[in-house]
């Protein structure tokens, strides 16, 4: 079993900025939020904790796959998520699980959010791109993102923790050279929504 804490900077993308910018190609050119009184915001935190979590836990969601499995454990206000993988594992359909869910707005599907998020290859179990590895927040708009990271914040309210398993149509169906993805490859998101931005 793979255990793909925070800690494991050494497999993160050397630019993981590109690989936000990435996640959002195709997106809207222009990220300002909307004007008019329809616009609300929700300020968010401006860090994402950096702290592997402590103790052993059980996790808040398991996932067996067509093959290996997956165990989350969302994040705290202190410490980071836990994505423990079996690999190779794999999904045939997108499945989102609310691990903890929020008391602010719901999130429209063309909103801009600001997230904490930790993403992890089912492939092998690495981690190939995180904000709490950053510290720091990422801010976009979700009709520019991948639609597996859509899928799973749209409709969910401001505060929660969710988890995604996201088959590789709705991730990189051609793969993502510059993060390690490879065609074909699930990929698990652990994912904090701190704010609506626009």
């Amino acid at each position: 079993m793979n255990s793909s804490r925070i800690s494991m900077s050494g497999v993160l993308v050397a630019s993981a900025a590109s690989l936000v910018l990435a996640l959002t190609a195709c997106g809207s050119e222009s990220s300002a939020p909307t004007s008019g009184s329809a616009a609300q915001t929700t300020p968010a935190p401006s860090t994402c904790p950096t702290a592997v979590p402590e103790g052993d836990g059980e996790p808040e969601w398991t996932l067996s796959g067509t093959t290996g499995s997956v165990s989350v454990t969302g994040s705290t206000e202190s410490s980071a998520p836990l994505v423990d993988v079996e690999a190779p594992f794999a999904v045939t359909e997108t499945q989102v699980e609310t691990l903890q869910a929020g008391t602010g707005e719901v999130v429209a599907d063309d909103a801009e959010v600001s997230v904490c998020y930790m993403g992890v290859n089912g492939r092998d179990g690495s981690v190939f791109d995180s904000s709490y590895e950053r510290g720091a927040p990422a801010e976009f708009p979700l009709d520019g993102v991948v639609a597996g990271f859509q899928k799973a914040i749209a409709g969910q309210t401001v505060g929660s923790t969710v988890a995604v398993a996201m088959n590789a149509a709705d991730g990189y169906p051609d793969g993502q050279p510059r993060a390690g993805i490879q065609a074909g490859d699930s990929l698990v998101f652990a994912i904090k929504i701190l704010g609506v931005t626009g």
